[in-house]
This record gives C-alpha cells, structure tokens and sequence, in this order.
C-alpha cells in the first residue's frame, strides 16, 4: 500500500465494509463533509471529491512537510529544540514515520468520527468502512486529470445518473461554478488551464464512456 508522503498527490478511495450503504440519506452526506473539512482539510489539498451510497473517490495533494510538521508540533506539543540547562543542545526533528503516522490518523479520525455518529443514528453497530482505504499515488499531469475526471464520472459510470451536473455529492458543480469549501478551485482549473477547458475535458470523456458503452450493448 502506497505510503501518504508530504507534497504528493493521491487518488483515494474507499467502501463500505460489507454490503451496507455508508451514506443513506442528504444528511450523512453533508456530515461526511463536514468532518472531512474539520480532519482532512488541514493535511490536503483536495482537487476533485465524489460521494456515493457505498464507496467515495478523492484526489487530494498532501501538504508540504513543513506544514505537515508544524501541525505535529502543535497537537502533540513537539519541540523545535531541546534544551539543556537553559541552552539551546540542537534541533528536535519529526521524523518521516511521525508524518505518516499522522496522515493516516486524520484519515482514520474522519472515519471513525463519521460511522459513531451514522451508528447512533441508525442504531447499528460496527465498522462502517474497509480499514485499510485505497490510494495510489499521482505521478504525472495525464494521471492527475483522468483521476479527476473518473472522480466526477463515478456516478454515471455507476448508473446514477446521465450527467455531471444530476448527482449533487461529486466537486464537479462546486468547480465549475468557482464556489466551493472543499475544493482549491483556482489551483485546479490552473492545471487544467481553465473553466472552459475543464468542462470541455469532461464533455469529450464523458462522451467517449457514453461511445464505449453504447458498443458493449448487445
């Protein structure tokens, strides 16, 4: 499993442990996010994000080590220097096991804040996700627009729906419209030039699933 790294991005995904939905109703949805701003926010850039009822796609950017290192410093009361009889002795480094520890905490803090609250509400019991999420790590433009495509696509790839614009809970709407609380829109339309070309982008892949599906009808 690809280890989160500080200025990487990832394509991160993840199911319901089982055959359960982890989202049923527009609430759980917007509680989800609402944790998700709260843990992830803070270590991620987030780029693209799409949630369904069993399962949910995310294209982040992990931050810069020195942000990464200065939140641990500030949770976890870490030094920058250690001290001997007043004076300065040397500097006290988080190591990069520290940073990878950390990131995948928030991530595991989201999920567990998020299924105790979906478990009182619904009166269940249990893990609501698989423990270990999925990610892979982005190495180049091409990957880093399809990622954010498919991301968008997921809910018509699924049956959902026939358009970008009909399932409320994916980022595409929020970038299209430059309005957004999650997403780092200006950062993302810059890699795709622009609005106009980002939505053109999606069109021509949309259009060729919609070709590719059409074909394997029989």
């Amino acid at each position: 499993m690809e280890k989160l790294i500080p200025n990487l991005s990832y394509h991160i995904f993840n199911h319901a442990n089982g055959f359960e939905n982890i989202f049923s109703e527009d609430e759980n949805y917007r509680f989800f996010l609402d944790k998700y701003k709260l843990y992830i926010a803070p270590i991620a850039e987030t780029y693209a994000y799409c949630l369904l009822p069993n399962h949910f796609h995310l294209v982040v950017r992990i931050r810069r080590k020195e942000v990464i290192e200065e939140l641990i410093r500030n949770k976890y009361n870490f030094p920058k220097v250690s001290f001997d009889f007043g004076k300065v002795r040397e500097e006290v480094n988080v190591s990069d096991g520290d940073i990878e520890k950390y990131l995948s905490k928030q991530f595991s803090n989201l999920f567990s804040s998020y299924t105790q609250s979906f478990n009182r509400m619904y009166k269940r019991m249990g893990s609501l996700f698989i423990k270990n999420f999925r990610r892979e790590v982005i190495l180049d433009k091409e990957y880093f627009l399809n990622a954010v495509v498919y991301t968008h696509r997921n809910p018509v790839h699924h049956g959902f729906c026939n358009r970008y614009t009909d399932w409320s809970y994916t980022s595409y709407c929020e970038i299209s419209e430059r309005r957004s609380e999650v997403i780092d829109v200006n950062k993302l339309l810059a890699v795709f030039k622009s609005k106009e070309h980002f939505v053109d982008f999606h069109k021509q892949n949309l259009d060729k699933f919609n070709q590719s599906t059409e074909l394997e009808a029989p």
